[in-house]
């Protein structure tokens, strides 16, 4: 009765485990049963492919083999494919089986995830991969092989069609199907625990003769190391991809609080300063030290204030998840948006130093950029959120290449065809600030700075003493007020009377209201204009002067 019990309990918690956690394998049919509204499936059109095309035979032929995989599973092959609706979201979605042959990847596989991509295609709605398999099919030889590139085309049509993709890998995924289509989706989640690699761990420490660490594979080593976006239990998939797949979507209503900030006097949210003489003089040296306050909102303050359905997502898919940058898609009074900052973390120090400091390593700016080609992809404007001392320079840093890192990020901006809005939350520093700073429109904070150099690395430079660092921060020119005055940014965002860090819930309001009237400016221009105007602003610095509003030359 005990182990009758736990079963019970197990099917209660969606097949998980309700004292360890484990998420036990299911069928791809139990699968749609657990994510989609009820009622929503119908299949999509089966196509037939080669049977057994190399006549194989090892210890049995394979044609038997396929027989007895159909007869004991009650399907055709090792997927299944079907149109529904997610918390009524339409998605095609593509579960396989692992129960078929090891959830292998053959010629019948890869013709119905290709037909799965092409419905989506045909019907423009968004693509779900569920993967579990132990890699190609052996015994179709070449020919599976040839199912990797044909589905990884596949998955290239969507991207040039600006289709969302999104993979949900569970255990395991290995080899063929994790080096193609598994991989190649604009979001990857992973259910706890499940393993993702092109070799399995028997084979690496056979090869390698390696000891493998505790781990290795699983889905929570994949999101340290940058390789998938997150890990979701079972019991929120559904919600989590609710939200991913609502991206698309029109518009929602806009928050009541942002209504009633933006429908005000003009100090209201919706207040941009663009004159100069709007501005408040204020020491240089003053505006660091409030640009720096450890009690600042940070960049998931602002996501948390700001942004419904916002979800963030990791790693640049190569080698890490800096903790330096954070962002992912939500929706900004209602309209998407694609979300990104450095994040300096709260007031502790212990937090702080989890998040660098807010000093983006190598794989936070490709993180970054990942995210802008995603945005880019889907329609979504950028909107990033500045506040760094500068990239980070340890040696680790260096060998990642962080100077390639940055200027990458600084080609990419200038390319992106969706509206960037950048806003200087505090601090700006140096290139490691410019790496999220190529925008269309860039907004200052009344207390923000930006420069090419820290004050106390210019003192300690040019002035030889640490002492002059409040004569470098006004000669350097880095304070709200001279920043218009330069043209370098388009407006200053007022704060709450003492700084930002006296009231979060205000200061967001001002920067979010802020950041909806820009994209509210910029959303009527076509591709073309955004590049046009964004380049010409860039080539205009230090070539051309600007005399803003307020200085009594003219219009800017």
């Amino acid at each position: 009765m005990r182990g009758a019990g736990v079963r019970q309990a197990v099917r209660q918690t969606l097949n998980v485990c309700p004292d360890c956690g484990w998420h036990a394998h299911l069928t791809a049919h139990q699968r749609l049963d657990q994510l989609l509204d009820p009622g929503t499936a119908s299949p999509v059109d089966h196509v037939e492919s080669l049977h057994d095309p190399l006549e194989f035979t090892d210890t049995r032929p394979y044609a038997d083999r396929l027989d007895e995989a159909r007869a004991a599973t009650g399907l055709r092959e090792a997927v299944v494919c079907v149109t529904g609706r997610i918390e009524d979201r339409p998605v095609v979605v593509a579960v396989m089986d692992f129960r078929f042959l090891g959830g292998s990847l053959g010629c019948g596989v890869g013709a119905l995830i290709t037909e799965a991509a092409r419905t989506s295609l045909r019907q423009r709605i968004p693509l779900l991969l569920v993967t579990a398999s132990g890699g190609a099919r052996m015994q179709e030889g070449v020919l599976s092989l040839m199912q990797m590139a044909k589905t990884a085309q596949a998955l290239a049509e969507l991207d040039e069609a600006g289709i969302l993709t999104v993979s949900l890998v569970t255990d395991p995924t290995y080899g063929g199907v994790a080096a193609s289509f598994a991989t190649l989706t604009d979001v990857i989640i992973a259910e706890p625990g499940a393993r993702l690699g092109f070799a399995g761990p028997r084979v690496i420490e056979q090869t390698t003769g390696e000891r493998l660490p505790e781990g290795f594979q699983t889905a929570e080593f994949l999101l340290e190391h940058g390789m998938v976006d997150d890990v979701v239990p079972r019991s929120v998939l559904r919600p989590v991809l609710g939200r991913l797949l609502a991206l698309g979507s029109p518009e929602r209503e806009p928050r009541a609080e942002t209504v009633q900030e933006t429908a005000g006097s003009p100090g209201s949210a919706g207040r941009i300063l663009d004159r100069v003489d709007e501005v408040h003089a204020r020491d240089a040296w003053e505006a660091v030290r409030l640009a720096r306050h450890p009690h600042r909102p940070t960049a998931l303050d602002y996501a948390d204030h700001l942004m419904d359905d916002f979800h963030e997502l990791h790693g640049d898919r190569l080698s890490g998840d800096c903790t330096a940058i954070v962002g992912g898609p939500g929706r900004l009074n209602g309209r998407p948006v694609m979300l990104i900052g450095h994040h300096k973390g709260g007031p502790a120090v212990a937090e702080r130093q989890h998040h660098q400091f807010g000093m983006a390593t190598p794989s936070g700016y490709r993180k970054a950029a990942r995210l802008m080609r995603m945005a880019a992809k889907l329609g979504l404007p950028v909107v990033t959120l500045i506040d760094t001392p500068g990239a980070n320079p340890g040696p680790e840093s260096e060998r990642g290449g962080q100077a390639i890192a940055i200027a990458e990020n600084l080609r990419l901006m200038s390319q992106l065809t969706v509206p960037i809005v950048a806003v200087l939350i505090g601090e700006g520093g140096s290139g490691g600030a410019l790496a999220l700073a190529v925008a269309d429109r860039v907004l200052v904070s009344e207390n923000g700075v930006y420069s090419v150099i820290s004050p106390e690395g210019c003192a300690a430079i040019l002035w030889k003493q640490a002492e002059a660092a409040p004569a470098a921060a006004a000669a350097l020119r880095l304070d709200a007020r001279e920043l218009l005055r330069l043209g370098v940014v388009d407006g200053v965002v007022p704060e709450p009377e003492g700084g930002a860090h006296q009231d979060h819930a205000r200061a967001t309001a001002l920067v979010g209201a802020a950041i909806q009237a820009a994209l509210d400016d910029l959303h009527p221009w076509e591709p073309g204009r955004l590049l046009q105007e964004r380049r010409s602003r860039y080539h205009r610095f230090g070539v051309e002067a600007r005399i803003p509003v307020g200085t009594g030359g003219g219009s800017s």
